[in-house]
């Protein structure tokens, strides 16, 4: 809807709300038109009027009780929700949206329970099966999230968050040719959603399809959008099959597109590494401890790329820093201590 006649639409049911300030329709008109401007404090405002003239009024509380979740106020959140659902306890999308908010909180138990007494109530809305196949998802749980997908799916053949998201777990089941599949349905349905261009080149990628892989990474970088994801996604598959100075000219647009982001420095650095590249790895991984000077892993590889630039002492104190950020960390402690002990030896056998 156009602005201006949003605009007149509100101060329309404005004028409505002088003449009958008791109809409730009113303010709930209201306050979907202030959520189509995204103005949510006064859709807040609209609807703490309407409970203050009804405090029983489902519609307003469950409203409440968005906006909250919107803000990421769980607590206040559920509280209206739980209002509501003493006013009406066969509501479905009650359920539905306290699950959501226990799903927040990574309350597996009681997220599950709230979902499935929505589907008692509603047991043909697709969206509360995608909700509990994210939860499982989200639980490492891929084969139970396959299966509430797919009955979603069985409900909206063309439900595109079911249709990614089952994607991205068969993805991770290592079903690429499904996961394929998947990703393709959504991208015949709408050709220009850069994210799916991106994982069909992915998972192209890993099926060992090369042209048609770059294709779609092609595609992806010339829509709408930022670049960053689409050039280290193409710079890993670049990697994959061997393109290595294009990798690192892919990794370096990312970093230009987003210099303050350490994800492109990392894979860059790696490469490095990889290609036994390390001076130039050790000057990356520099770089992303200046832009994040906590990162434990950065200081391990730093210490592994002075280790192999044969300065053990720098290669200790970086594996140290390490350790006094992560000290429960076994790992960087193990590492540590096989290279101070090799340190040791070599001082010990030369006399010094």
């Amino acid at each position: 809807m156009e602005n201006q006649d949003l605009e007149k639409q509100i101060n329309d049911t404005l004028m409505l709300m002088a003449k009958e300030p008791n109809n409730l329709e009113h303010y709930h008109l209201l306050s979907r038109l202030y959520m189509e401007q995204q103005n949510y404090d006064k859709v807040i405002s609209v609807l703490e009027s309407v409970l203050a003239i009804d405090p029983k009024d489902v519609q307003a509380l469950v409203g409440m009780g968005t906006m909250w979740y919107y803000e990421k106020d769980f607590r206040k959140s559920l509280s209206y929700y739980n209002r509501a659902l003493d006013v009406n306890p066969k509501n479905y999308l009650i359920y539905y949206n306290i699950g959501n908010v226990f799903a927040e909180w990574k309350n597996f138990p009681k997220a599950l329970f709230y979902y499935n007494r929505a589907i008692d109530l509603n047991s043909k809305n697709p969206e509360i099966y995608n909700a509990i196949a994210l939860l499982y998802q989200d639980n490492d749980e891929f084969i139970e999230s396959k299966a509430y997908y797919e009955k979603a799916l069985s409900l909206d053949p063309n439900n595109v968050t079911a249709l990614v998201d089952m994607g991205n777990v068969c993805f991770k089941l290592f079903d690429y040719e499904t996961a394929l599949e998947l990703y393709k349905r959504v991208y015949d349905l709408n050709i220009d959603n850069k994210t799916v261009a991106i994982c069909i080149g992915n998972t192209l990628t890993l099926m060992k399809n090369k042209n048609e892989a770059y294709s779609y990474f092609e595609k992806a970088i010339e829509m709408e959008g930022s670049n960053y994801r689409a050039f280290i996604c193409y710079a890993i598959s670049m990697s994959e099959f061997g393109e290595y100075d294009r990798a690192i000219e892919y990794y370096k647009k990312a970093i230009e597109l987003e210099p303050k982001t350490v994800n492109a420095y990392q894979l860059l650095a790696n490469l490095y590494a990889n290609l036994g590249r390390v001076d130039e790895a050790v000057e990356v991984y520099k770089t992303i401890l200046h832009q994040a000077p906590n990162d434990a892993s950065t200081y391990l590889l730093l210490g592994n790329g002075h280790y192999l630039q044969g300065d053990i002492e720098k290669a200790i104190a970086a594996y140290r820093a390490a350790i006094n950020i992560e000290p429960e960390n076994d790992e960087h402690k193990l590492i540590y201590n096989l290279v101070m002990d090799e340190y040791v030896d070599k001082k010990h056998n030369s006399g010094v």
